[in-house]
């Protein structure tokens, strides 16, 4: 399993709430430093292939390409697994403090 799910066993207190403020900002930080590892070995795939001295190495450049995509497509992964499951803590907490206003 790659993300734990959240169980709300009584009212959030501002504490908890900024708890998952820092693990919503946390999410993000961790998916663009998904994005930008993946823009860096695009990066090196490109100058491996514009080495021409080099031709016994240009066989990095399809390895750097490929480790580009699948970095990112996990990192998106993991992203969209974490907001799904901090979406239905935040549903569940919202509905409370909604509750509460009535």
């Amino acid at each position: 399993m790659l993300h734990s799910k959240f169980q709300l066993k009584e009212e959030l207190i501002l504490r908890d709430y900024l708890a998952i403020e820092r693990t919503r900002l946390a999410n993000e930080r961790t998916l663009f430093a998904y994005i930008r590892t993946a823009l860096y070995l695009i990066l090196g795939g490109i100058a491996f292939m514009q080495m021409n001295d080099f031709k016994t190495i240009k066989w990095l450049a399809p390895l750097c390409f490929t480790l580009s995509l699948i970095i990112l497509i996990t990192g998106i992964a993991k992203f969209l697994l974490m907001k799904k499951s901090l979406k239905k803590f935040y549903a569940t907490w919202h509905y409370d403090e909604v509750r509460k206003e009535k």
